[in-house]
């Protein structure tokens, strides 16, 4: 029986939504509330906070196909692809999940149905382990199946035991592995799971204990299940082949790439590990763009850049010398698009994204092999023969060289690589990347607000309805992770109410800030947030009294900053929509901020917003704010939303039930935030400021009402006071400026044209403090001159050499505090020693950087005193070069 990648998908699902599971979507490769992961791996990710047992589920069972991506901490698989046949960094992970509802019988016995009856794999080749201590489960195999005994098989802690931490759910788990050699194992040999002759298909867990601090178990009262099922490794399975990349999820990109190249896969073992890279890369960035990460240099959006150049490297290796990933891209579009809507609707973005990171790389590249020429020369001067690692990181990490190349590049001058440094500096950029996007919320915080919500339940959420409440209770207070009894006065922490009034940070909106009375009691409320799902917890100062716990208080948000937040977040919305009528449907929220004082908003977009489409988009979002519009909020299904056309944002968190804020003929998004009645309560919005903020993601931050009328009146003052100054009328201002600043720039013309012209009279009466040696038999000619910008040095450069007509000229400048170096090499000459060589041995004297070609290059330093060092080694310098 054959099976396509769609076929086995299809099948897995319906499969379990016949049995009663309800099929849920795959969330997003960014994890949601999660700050324990960079992205999503597994396809419990996003059941995680049923698992925990701080949200209830929606249904009793569930079935998913979810998106992953394995690339960090122990899950890290990104070396490996390429050369294996079966490692990936994006896959999809078929699961079947209980909650509370089913457990290890029925989990086996559907297990074993549906890989021996729905995709008829061969029972004699079937193996499940179990945990050496689990005898139940070792007993459900051979009872609710018919496997043979003996290929049930125990296995320790590291192999068959699951935990989500330290602490909280765990539980044994049993694999199925499906085995590629029956004739292999001996009558006394035990498998070897770990070789090729295995495969692991599926693996089911049995959260059935909750591990406390102290190392004990408790039997959850509700076991839960979580299984999962590579889509990649089960399709090659039932394919007959051994290889993932033989499937059909990867062979249309295969050929697509090899092709173009006049290559054929299968051919040559160097040619195969580059496509199937390509091929593995093209799907995770193509993925990754869909669910909103754009390339960057830390956090995520730093995976995809390595994603990126690593495809691009392997391209290199197939012949590939101008951007192609982006078509690879497009066809991963056409060829999932249909199972994965999202990749559809940003295939432009997608597109322009890697077109655009692929143009980039190969200048990156271009300035790269620059930087490693001028190192090299760097090395030679000083008889070096090793690149220290944290240079070839600079190299790889500042001018995009990978370190592959920077080995190759190194061999052929007879260098090598400190490759230890190397990857001790990548470690350590790695751990910033990590600490970009870990969050700061405390596990240990967490961990007792979890206890909270589980004795409490969840706090009862009334910030829509009202900004202040007569009673609430007081269930929990807590001080450095841990729950105390009371906060006396002076006193501050984490407070945790039944219910109440205040909204608590979330999707970009700050949390509120105000009040907290009682009897003898007067707190204030600096912040609102919401660590753990469902549990909203206050920051409080006492002022007043003693806060307890079970205390009856009364709640005040501070009511003038809600208001200002309301404007700025409703203000979010129509910015949105103008960006996304005058720039393109390609535009869409990359994040945001919204705070009483301003808001700031990100946006998928590939240039500089001009001045004139500023004034558009200003002129568009007051526009609707003078229509004094309805905003109008519903809650409704999720599907129903979409169909309606509201925008969802990835990255963001939905449940069944989302609410919509819909303005009318303007905008209709997924929102959880506080807004205005009508858009006329915003007043005014003034753009402050436009920016880039990461390759193809822009940056607008503008203010509201009040603030508005502040920013416009304090332009207004800027204006005033400089048509003062220039004794002009503010509508002739722009002209008495530009006449100004032409006026200003013909007299530095003229004060560099004389300080050029007497440095070069200095140079020729020989009064210039220069002097004049011979190295080696070649004329050289060594001067400091004071106050020369570098275009006048290089032209007292030229001037200099044209007066030698064979040598060396070497000029040192400090201007502004800093040093400058210029150096000219006569055409004859340059064929022994290089200008850009000489620059790149002195250049480090100075402690800074420079490049060139053989008869002219420069170089910069921060320290103007060292250029005298520099120019004082100069000709034993010089001497190492020629010899």
């Amino acid at each position: 029986m054959s099976f396509t990648s769609d076929d086995v998908r299809q099948q897995f699902t319906d499969f379990f939504v016949e049995r009663g599971h309800t099929h849920v979507a795959s969330g997003s490769l960014i994890p949601s509330d999660d700050p324990t992961l960079l992205f999503t791996n597994a396809g419990m990710n996003q059941f995680k906070s049923v698992f925990l047992g701080e949200t209830p589920s929606a249904y009793p069972r569930a079935v998913t196909s979810q998106k992953c991506m394995r690339v960090s901490g122990k899950h890290n698989d990104l070396e490996n692809v390429g050369p294996s046949l079966y490692h990936h960094t994006f896959f999809e992970m078929l699961g079947n999940f209980s909650f509370g509802d089913y457990f290890k019988e029925e989990a086996i016995r559907l297990a074993w149905e549906l890989f021996t009856e729905t995709f008829e794999l061969d029972k004699d080749r079937l193996w499940a382990t179990v945990y050496t201590e689990d005898d139940e489960a070792a007993e459900l195999w051979v009872k609710e199946t018919d496997i043979a005994a003996g290929r049930v098989v125990r296995l320790g802690k590291k192999d068959n035991y699951w935990s989500m931490g330290d602490t909280g759910p765990c539980g044994p788990c049993s694999e199925l592995h499906y085995d590629y050699d029956l004739e292999a194992l001996g009558a006394t040999d035990e498998p070897d799971f770990d070789s090729d002759r295995f495969v692991e298909l599926w693996n089911l867990v049995f959260m059935q204990f909750n591990a406390s601090a102290d190392g004990s178990l408790e039997p959850l009262p509700k076991p839960n299940i979580d299984t999962g099922a590579g889509l990649e490794r089960l399709t090659a399975v039932l394919g007959g082949s051994r290889s993932n990349y033989d499937t059909d999820l990867f062979q249309p990109l295969i050929s697509a790439v090899a092709g173009a190249q006049g290559l054929e896969y299968g051919k040559d073992g160097e040619v195969d590990v580059a496509l199937r890279a390509i091929a593995d890369h093209s799907r995770a960035m193509a993925f990754l763009l869909s669910d909103g990460v754009m390339p960057a240099n830390e956090g995520r959006g730093y995976v995809l850049r390595r994603l990126l150049r690593r495809a691009m490297r392997f391209g290199m290796k197939l012949g590939y010398d101008r951007p192609f990933l982006y078509e690879a891209a497009e066809a991963v579009v056409g060829q999932m698009g249909s199972v994965y809507p999202e990749l559809v609707e940003h295939a432009g973005l997608i597109v322009k994204v890697v077109s655009g990171e692929e143009d980039r790389f190969l200048q990156t590249l271009s300035a790269g092999s620059t930087k490693f020429n001028e190192l090299v020369a760097e090395l030679h001067a000083t008889g070096t023969t090793v690149i220290p690692g944290d240079r070839a990181f600079r190299l790889y990490d500042t001018h995009g060289l990978p370190i592959e190349m920077t080995r190759d590049f190194a061999a052929a001058e007879n260098l090598t690589v400190d490759e230890a440094g190397f990857s001790e500096a990548l470690e350590a950029q790695r751990s910033r990347g990590r600490s970009a996007w870990k969050g700061g919320g405390d596990e240990g915080l967490r961990e007792t607000l979890r206890a909270i919500g589980a004795e409490h339940g969840p706090t009862e959420f009334l910030a829509y309805a009202s900004a202040a409440l007569d009673s609430a209770r007081i269930v929990a207070l807590v001080r450095d992770g841990e729950a105390v009894g009371e906060f006396a006065e002076g006193e501050q922490g984490g407070l945790v109410l039944d219910r109440t009034p205040f909204y608590a940070e979330s999707g970009g909106q700050v949390g509120d800030t105000g009040t907290v009375l009682g009897a003898g009691i007067a707190g204030t409320i600096s912040d609102t947030q919401r660590p753990v799902p469902g549990l909203v917890l206050h920051q409080v100062a006492v002022i007043q009294g003693v806060l307890r716990v079970g205390d009856e208080v009364a709640l005040q948000v501070d009511g003038a900053r809600r208001d200002s937040i309301k404007r700025n977040h409703t203000a979010t919305h129509l910015l949105h929509a103008a960006l996304r009528e005058q720039l393109g449907e390609h535009v869409r929220q990359a994040g945001s901020l919204v705070e009483p004082d301003r808001l700031r908003f990100d946006f998928t977009h590939f240039s500089a917003v001009e001045p004139a489409q500023i004034e558009s988009l200003e002129a568009a979002v007051n526009a609707e704010i003078r229509a004094d519009g309805a905003v109008d909020i519903e809650e409704m299904p999720y599907d129903d939303a979409i169909e309606r056309g509201a925008l969802a944002f990835f990255g963001e968190k939905y449940g069944d039930e989302v609410r919509v804020v819909n303005i009318p003929d303007v905008s209709t998004e997924l929102c959880g935030g506080i807004h205005v009645g009508r858009t006329g309560e915003i007043g005014l919005v003034v753009i402050q400021r436009e920016e880039s903020v990461a390759a193809g993601t822009r940056r607008i931050e503008a203010v509201t009402g009040e603030k508005a009328v502040a920013a416009l009146q304090r332009y207004r003052e800027v204006v005033r006071g400089a048509a003062a100054q220039l004794r002009a009328q503010e509508d002739t201002l722009e002209e008495n400026i530009g006449k100004l600043v032409d006026r200003a720039s013909s007299a530095e013309r003229e004060s560099e044209a004389l300080r050029l012209k007497l440095a070069a009279q200095q140079a020729g009466d020989g009064d210039g403090g220069g002097d004049e040696f011979e190295v080696a038999g070649i004329k050289v000619v060594r001067q400091l001159v004071e106050d020369l910008d570098a275009g006048g040095m290089r032209a007292l450069v030229d001037e200099l050499k044209n007066r030698m007509g064979s040598g060396i000229v070497v000029l040192g400048s400090r201007r502004d505090g800093k040093a400058s170096l210029v150096v000219g090499v006569t055409a004859d000459v340059a064929e022994r020693v290089g200008a850009g060589d000489i620059v790149n041995a002195l250049a480090p004297v100075m402690g800074g950087g420079g490049g060139g070609h053989r008869t002219l290059a420069q170089a910069g330093g921060p320290d103007a005193a060292k250029v005298t060092n520099a120019l004082d080694q100069s000709p034993e310098l010089i001497a190492n070069l020629l010899q």
